[in-house]
């Protein structure tokens, strides 16, 4: 009979709690104490009711007593912390802090109030790391807990600001030596840099059909490397004069870029599927020449047959026209495969413009041709009030041999021909 009257007072005092009835709250937990000295809920609660009173050494006593009655409790132990901390005992605090994380080394809230321990201490350095082991353990912000919220919203840029001035210190320490590099060696220094400082995170190489293990992960070539690309270049105006009467006489044939079939899970595309603000007029599609298009466009299909495209049994050549309509993101994205690198030739490029493939950004310049490894998370913004358009086409991959293509090739011909029914 006593279990269950001290099972209903607890209830009681709960509810009462949440009804933020505080005074009946406190009786009921006294009532359930009386009759059990040593239940642990009754002892916190008691212990808290007297903290918000300013009776700090009945809190501490309490606790001690709660903390007694459910050793493996964190809430209990990190109570404690807090009294402390109040009662001017910053010793004890970071002692009890501690020994809720031997508790539970993942628990959040003490993760949160051990790097604030050493913010206040003016120890900005460790708060920052502490904040981002807390930020590591949290769920998604989404599901962060509503109390937890101003802490985590804190911790985050705390974080940021850690992470920007590392970076910022390494590239003063080292940005001479790295500049001295040039190209390619120092782009990959650089971000060395960043991703030693936590500002970002290595980008790696995900393909959504035929990856070829062991091959660098570069997210732009030098233009230098390719023989034809001075003759492309020439041809920019000649091409974008094609590309400007395509605007004008064939707008039907730009159609959607992204065109998934109804019920098909559409991602990160949801605001793109089926719409014109990133539309292309197709000249070459998954290997398949567009004839009616190629024909209006004799110049750009002079230019493109004088390049080497990547041809993959049912994959590629792709080449087309790409117009992305003002105020508009493509969101970071993957392509099919590394046994090629995709081009870009820039032909309208208004202001607001930038590319960004892994860790490095771009801005297109008419006329000058940009040649990336799209395997890497790549996403493109035009923040203008006018029409970006570039020719984008595949080319093969140089680190890959004559021999080394044949079997792409093979690889994605077998592929499309297994049946496993």
């Amino acid at each position: 009979m006593v279990e269950a009257d001290i099972e209903t007072y607890a209830a009681e005092a709960g509810l009462a709690a949440r009804q933020n009835r505080w005074a009946d709250a406190e009786r009921l937990w006294r009532t359930v104490r009386a009759l059990d000295p040593n239940h642990p809920q009754a002892l916190y609660s008691l212990a808290m009711h007297a903290w918000q009173r300013g009776e700090l050494t009945e809190a501490l006593e309490l606790s001690a007593l709660a903390n007694v009655a459910a050793p493996n409790d964190p809430m209990i132990s990190l109570s404690r912390a807090i009294f402390l901390r109040d009662s001017g005992d910053s010793s004890g605090e970071l002692a009890a802090i501690d020994d809720t994380l031997k508790i539970d080394a993942y628990y959040l809230p003490a993760l949160i109030a051990k790097a604030v321990f050493f913010e206040g201490q003016g120890q900005k350095t460790t708060a920052a790391i502490l904040y981002r082991n807390a930020l590591k353990v949290a769920p998604p912000e989404a599901h962060w807990p509503q109390s937890l919220r101003p802490q985590l919203l804190h911790a985050r840029q705390m974080e940021r600001a850690y992470s920007a001035a590392f970076y910022e210190h390494l590239i003063c320490e080292l940005g001479t030596e790295i500049q001295a590099l040039g190209g390619h060696d120092s782009g990959r220094w650089t971000e060395a840099s960043s991703i030693m400082a936590g500002r970002s995170k290595p980008y790696l190489a995900d393909c959504n059909q035929l990856y070829i293990p062991r091959m660098p992960a570069i997210p732009f070539y030098d233009r230098s490397a390719f023989s034809w690309v001075s003759d492309l270049e020439a041809q920019t105006a000649a091409i974008r004069d094609e590309l400007q009467t395509a605007l004008n006489n064939s707008a039907g044939k730009f159609t959607p870029y992204i065109e998934y079939a109804p019920g098909a899970p559409v991602n990160q595309w949801a605001n793109l599927n089926h719409s014109r603000n990133w539309s292309t007029f197709k000249l070459w599609s998954s290997g398949t020449p567009v004839h009616e298009n190629l024909d209006q466009c004799p110049n750009t299909q002079a230019a493109l047959e004088a390049v080497e495209l990547a041809d993959i049994d049912g994959l590629c050549p792709n080449a087309m026209f790409s117009c992305l309509a003002p105020h508009t993101e493509i969101p970071p994205h993957h392509g099919e495969t590394n046994a090629r690198l995709i081009v870009h030739l820039p032909l309208i490029v208004p202001e607001n413009c930038i590319y960004r493939v892994g860790f490095e950004t771009r801005q297109w310049e008419v006329g000058k041709t940009l040649i990336f490894d799209d395997t890497l998370e790549h996403t493109a913004r035009n923040d203008s009030d006018q029409l970006r358009v570039v020719l984008i086409f595949d080319i093969w991959n140089p680190l890959l041999s004559p021999h080394e293509r044949d079997l792409v090739r093979g690889l994605a011909k077998a592929a499309r021909s297994f049946n496993f029914d």
